[in-house]
């Protein structure tokens, strides 16, 4: 009598707000399609990396964990380069637990200082073998003006410099262990910036937004003088844009919006892909077979997409490698 009576009222509550469960339901199909849709690109690519080595940097959060999370499924030696040896370690202890293997280390790298970045890559030719994809990740946005510890700006300094001298003093080992690759984790943020070369620190008139903008269409074009200059060696080298992602990057662009801004941002958090989505472009640039050989280009959701205009401007390539040099004291 009583599951008679349960199942009345259901039907009836059913009959009285079918209209409203059906805008539901269709509503509820709908977030998950937009998400879904906004989720981007896969990596289908099934490429073990036994006896190989990889170095992420930023790999003990975000979309960094997430790629060596993968490239230690795949076999690979998997070095993280971080600044927080505490969360480094916790990182590598999730990663050895959950791919199963135990070739997983630590290495301290602060991009915002010169002699870490130095003193990380003298490590690795000390004591590895061979490097054969180097990911550089690790980055920061929207800050305030800060400086490094050399005083460059810090968004230049950390996202664009520290990774240059890194790949420049790893780059002999990298030749070493050819066929391999360097990945540079850029934005859609670059199709926005401008290199300030009568200001590159940006001390006359600071914008974090265009900070950062400048940063990542450094990335862009660092990568397309590299491919120039690595030509014929074996090692080729591309930029990404990552996607739109929920993890630790935005603090500080969320710390300083206003109100309103938030309450919008809340609304779509659902909507942004999670780290392991914003992963997938990295680990296909990284392994997929298809890119054996390829070099130069600029990815998104897994597939080249053209750069911006002045992401293609080999002049300015040219003269940003000459300036970022110079300012690393690299010859």
């Amino acid at each position: 009598m009583q599951n008679y009576f349960q199942e009345g009222t259901l039907r009836q509550f059913v009959e009285v707000h079918s209209t409203g469960i059906a805008v539901a339901i269709v509503a509820g199909a709908g977030v998950v399609a937009v998400r879904r849709w906004l989720g981007g690109g896969l990596c289908r690519s099934r490429a073990r990396l036994d006896g190989k080595t990889v170095m992420v940097t930023g790999a003990n959060t975000g979309i960094g964990k997430e790629t060596a999370l993968d490239m230690a499924n795949r076999g690979a030696r998997v070095i993280l380069a971080c600044r927080d040896q505490t969360r480094a370690s916790k990182a590598a202890d999730d990663i050895r637990q959950r791919s199963g293997n135990g070739n997983v280390v630590v290495k301290t790298l602060d991009l915002a200082s010169l002699q870490s970045v130095r003193d990380l890559a003298k490590d690795i030719q000390e004591t590895e073998d061979r490097l054969d994809i180097l990911i550089n990740n690790a980055g920061i946005m929207g800050c305030p003006k800060w400086q490094t510890e050399d005083g460059f700006e810090m968004q230049f300094g950390v996202n664009h410099l520290g990774h240059f001298l890194l790949t420049n003093c790893l780059l002999d080992l990298l030749k070493k262990s050819t066929p391999s690759r360097i990945v540079n984790v850029s934005s859609l943020a670059h199709e926005k910036g401008k290199i300030n070369f009568d200001d590159i620190n940006m001390d006359k008139d600071y914008d974090p937004y265009n900070s950062y903008r400048q940063s990542k269409l450094a990335n862009v074009l660092f990568t397309r003088e590299l491919a120039t200059r690595l030509q014929g060696t074996g090692v080729t080298v591309c930029s990404l844009h990552p996607g739109v992602i929920h993890t630790e990057l935005g603090r500080h662009f969320i710390a300083g919006m206003p109100l309103w801004k938030k309450v919008i941002g809340c609304v779509l958090l659902p909507l942004l892909k999670t780290p392991w989505q914003g992963a997938q472009t990295t680990i296909y640039c990284a392994v997929d077979e298809s890119l054996e050989g390829v070099s130069g280009l600029y990815y998104s959701d897994c597939a080249p997409k053209e750069a911006a205009p002045q992401g293609r401007d080999d002049a300015a390539a040219k003269r940003l490698w000459d300036v970022s040099a110079a300012m690393v004291g690299q010859e």
